[in-house]
Parts: C-alpha cells; structure tokens; sequence
C-alpha cells in the first residue's frame, strides 16, 4: 500500500478550513442578550430558531479534521516505524503537540475565572463563562485516545484495508443500535464508545486515503457522497434522529452526544466529498503563494480552536453590558442583518489577541524542543508513565468538557491537578530534557 508524500497542501487547507468553519460557526450562532435584572444571558439560537439547525450541515466540519488527522498521522506514524521509532515515542510527540497549546490555554483562563470568584463575581455568571471557554474541549480527549491507538489502528488497516474502516462502522452501528433498543442507564455508558468509534472511521478513512488505491478513485468519493447524503435524509426523515448535527437542548436523541447513526451518515457524505475534490484542490494549490497562506493557517490553528470563544466574551462585556450593542429580538430579521457586523468585531478582537499571543506561540515551540517530542521511550517503566499520563488527562479534559471549566462558580481542582499531573507524567515518560532541540515540532494543529 504505496502512499504519497508524508505533506500534502490539500490536507493541510481540509484541517485549517475546519477549524476556521468551527470557529466562525459558534460565532454565527452565539446570541448575547441583557436579562430583566441586567445580566447577560445566552439564549440558544437552535432551539429558538429550529431551521437553523440546518446551519449545522455546513459547521459541524470535524468529520473532515478526522479524515485529514488520519491521513497525516499514517504518514508520520508509518515515516517513525520505517526510521526504527518507537509507538510510544511517537504518541509522547503527538500528545506534547494537544497538550502544551491546552496548557497554555489554561492558566489564563483558570486564572481568570479564580480571580473574578475572589472578587465576587456571580457564581451562575462564571459557570457559564467556564462552559464557554470549554465548549471546544470534546475534541482532545477523543483526539488524544485516536492518536494513542494509531500505531494498532495502522496495523489493522494494513492488514484488512478497507475492511477495518467498515468493521469500526459495523461496531458503530451497533452500539447506537444497542442504545436506541435498550434506553436504559447501562446502554447510555455503552454508547459513550462511539465518541471513538465514529470519528474513528473518518480517521481510519485518513490512512485508507493516505494509502492510495481505491480511495482515490472518483467513484469511490461519489459512493460516500451520495450514500451517505441518503443515509442521513433516510434517518431525520424516517428514523429517530434530529436534523441538528451538534447537541441541541430538549432533544430526545443528540448526533453528537454520543455521535449517532446520522452522524455516521453525514459523516461519509463530507468525507466523500473531500476525497471527490483532492485532484482539483491539490492543482489549485501547486501556487507558492497559495501554500504560504495554508502554511500560515496551519501554524496557529490550535490557537484558533482553543481561544475562539475568548472574543465572544470580551464582545459581551465591552458592548452587551454598557448596552452599547443593538438587541433586536434573536431569530429576526434585525438580528440576522446584525450578524455580519458581529462575526467582524469579533474577527477584529481575534486578530489582536492573536497578536498578543504569539510571543506565547514562540515559547511553546521551544518548550516543546526542551520537552523532546521526539525522544525514544525505552525501558520498562517509562511507557507505563506515558500511559497513565495520557489517562489522566483524557478524563481531566473529558471532565471540563462536559462540566465546564468553573462548575459551581469556581474551578474544580480535582480536575485541574489531575490535569497538571498527567501532562507531567507524558513529558517525564521521555527521557532527559535537551538543553535544546529545534523543532520543526512546532505546536501547530494535531495530526
């Protein structure tokens, strides 16, 4: 299974086109609204508005980040093994390039939250702004764990192709099946599996495109485009599923909590058509220029997931709560014509803070070089640090997913330190830290 170079541009535009579809999603669906008492309150626009559930279609990209994740990720991987490197080695490097931006994202945001509950601040008010600044944290661990397994996920592709992407369907389709039949507690946390199961297919769908063959065919992009376009119209029109392809409240079923069959559905639809569109993409792409601005993109698209709802909270304070924002009732007419003006401003206080986050940027990358990414983990108890590290901080960052970074009105420091100490034991899983290592291991986005 002969695959092309490790780089590809069109990989690189799919995961930065992602994230920026994320990023400008949550913009475009966040409202903001004073309350009676004059608090700022949140209301859910897909709830109030349903046929901007819809919208979803477009925004929930991350099948695609999956797709491109894979596709890199066989490259690296199969270049590491092929070169005489370890699996452990190789996952410490790529949790080191989730785990250092995270960390950084952290402290301020921790320390903000700590700061304003010591100057008593209303602990529903910091709850909230400790979901906002968390929305985004699902992803990491499913991330983490998916990159953890590659080295074994790698080997079953290279040993059954194609087959392994549909038996991790076959396993998927069934556990959403065992939980739409039973509704009972225990068929709940069953369905937890398919956090990984689903976007494990988009993953593994990555090394089947990274591996050439049929892949790489128009047909077979068109199959998934059209089976899974029909496959998700079948389960909305007929079946038990919502339209809305992120959680939305009041809904019996969710897409995404626990990822369901039509997620599963759409989510051969996008990656179907991203593989449909690689031979035009990739000539569009052979511009120097061009490649300049995917470069770019790619190097802060970390920052951009991870710091994208900072702007909608400063937005809030500064134009919201001096009333200096317009409040047109959200769904109408006015507030839709206001949308563009919002997602500037917002794109506007993005822009400065990412200026003021690059020296930060800068830093991570020599710390990473310090950390050694790259280092051999040998021994027998090194890999064993690895592991317990990287299941320690995929519970602390499954935890702030679901709960919010300031449950209550102030941070959970269970969590926190369990945070702190699984990203110490994955750096102390390497060996010795260099006095420096130039990284092309810069933090840029996972894969």
């Amino acid at each position: 299974m002969k695959g092309t170079s490790v780089r590809s541009g069109y990989v690189d535009l799919l995961r930065a086109t992602a994230i920026v579809l994320v990023v400008v999603g949550h913009w475009l669906i966040t409202a903001l609204e004073r309350g009676p008492d004059g608090s700022l309150t949140a209301p859910e626009l897909m709830a109030a508005v349903p046929w901007t559930q819809w919208l979803t279609l477009v925004f929930q990209i991350m099948p695609v980040f999956f797709l491109a994740g894979g596709y890199a990720a066989a490259g690296s991987w199969s270049a590491c093994h092929a070169e005489g490197g370890t699996a452990a080695g190789w996952i410490r490097g790529r949790a080191l390039r989730l785990l250092l931006p995270t960390g950084a994202y952290l402290v301020p945001a921790l320390g903000g939250l700590l700061i304003a509950a010591a100057f008593g601040a209303d602990p529903a008010l910091l709850g909230t702004i400790g979901w906002a600044l968390a929305m985004q944290f699902w992803f990491l661990p499913v991330y983490l764990t998916l990159s953890a397994l590659t080295p074994w996920l790698y080997a079953a592709y290279r040993r059954w192709g194609l087959r392994s992407v549909a038996m991790t369907a076959v396993a998927a389709v069934g556990v959403d099946l065992v939980v739409l039949g039973a509704g009972t507690d225990w068929a709940g946390q069953l369905g937890r599996l398919n956090y990984l199961l689903v976007w494990a297919v988009a993953y593994q769908l990555g090394f089947a495109w990274k591996g050439g063959g049929p892949t790489t065919r128009p047909w077979f992009g068109a199959v998934l485009v059209v089976g899974g376009a029909a496959g998700y119209a079948a389960l909305v029109g007929f079946g038990p599923f919502p339209v809305s392809l992120v959680l939305v409240t009041g809904e019996e079923v969710s897409n995404t909590d626990p990822p369901s069959l039509a997620m599963l559905a759409w989510l051969f639809a996008q990656c179907g058509l991203c593989l449909l569109l690689a031979p035009l993409a990739e000539r569009v792409l052979r511009s120097a220029r061009r490649m300049r601005f995917v470069d770019s993109l790619g190097r802060i698209s970390m920052t951009l997931y991870l710091w994208h709802m900072v702007p909608v909270l400063a937005a809030g304070a500064a134009f919201y709560l001096t009333d200096l924002a317009p409040e047109p009732t959200v769904g109408s007419g006015a507030w839709w014509a206001w949308r563009p003006a919002w997602i500037l401003v917002l794109a506007a206080l993005f822009c400065l803070l990412l200026a003021v986050l690059r020296p930060v940027d800068g830093l991570l990358i020599r710390l990473a070089g310090r950390a050694r990414p790259r280092a051999e983990i040998s021994g027998a108890w090194r890999p064993l640090l690895l592991v317990a590290g990287l299941a320690v901080t995929v519970w602390a960052l499954a935890q702030w997913a679901v709960q919010g970074l300031a449950r209550g009105g102030s941070p959970d420091w269970p969590t926190v330190l369990a945070f702190v100490a699984g990203s110490t034991l994955v750096v102390s899983a390497g060996t010795r830290w260099a006095a420096a290592e130039t990284a092309e291991v810069a933090v840029r986005q996972p894969g």
